[in-house]
């Protein structure tokens, strides 16, 4: 379980996953020594998974986010068509859902030619029957921080009295 201070230290790594060892001690007040185990323990329990560069889409001219649902024929609870999609370059994101569509895919591609080859190529997975797909005219917020309100967090032992 956290505690306040892996929850202070998880809030600043998501909005600055560059900063110096040294910066983040000094931003939560312990020794650098003490800063460098708590986020060595949290990758190793698996909270932290890795550090990423965030690159501007716009700017690679790859400006073009897709929402596509798909309907295949896998049996229940497999995801094997789920893994193929997930292969693909351009797809970024692949939710295994309930509902009509078995997959929510966010894909990003340079435009509607790019988009109209991707179509074709989920086209020839095996048992993939249908789709639906939603293009993004402009996003307002888009992030993988998470927010860290609601998660517990070990409380304090109390001293003795």
């Amino acid at each position: 379980m956290l505690d306040k201070t892996d929850i202070k230290i998880l809030n600043i790594l998501q909005s600055n996953g560059k900063i110096s060892n040294a910066e983040l001690a000094r931003l939560i007040g312990m020794a650098p020594s003490g800063v460098l185990e708590r986020v060595k323990k949290l990758e190793q329990k698996g909270i932290i998974q890795g550090f990423e560069v965030r690159l501007n889409p716009k700017a690679l001219g790859i400006s073009l986010s897709t929402f596509i649902q798909i309907k295949t024929s896998d049996s229940v609870g497999s995801s094997d068509i789920g893994r193929q999609i997930a292969a693909f370059p351009e797809v970024q994101e692949v939710h295994w859902t309930a509902g009509e569509y078995n997959y929510l895919v966010k894909a990003r591609v340079s435009g509607t030619d790019t988009l109209t080859i991707l179509m074709k190529k989920f086209g020839e997975i095996p048992g993939v029957r249908d789709s639906r797909t939603t293009l993004v005219l402009d996003t307002l917020k888009e992030t993988q921080a998470l927010s860290m309100d609601f998660v517990k967090c070990r409380q304090p032992k109390k001293s003795p009295k």
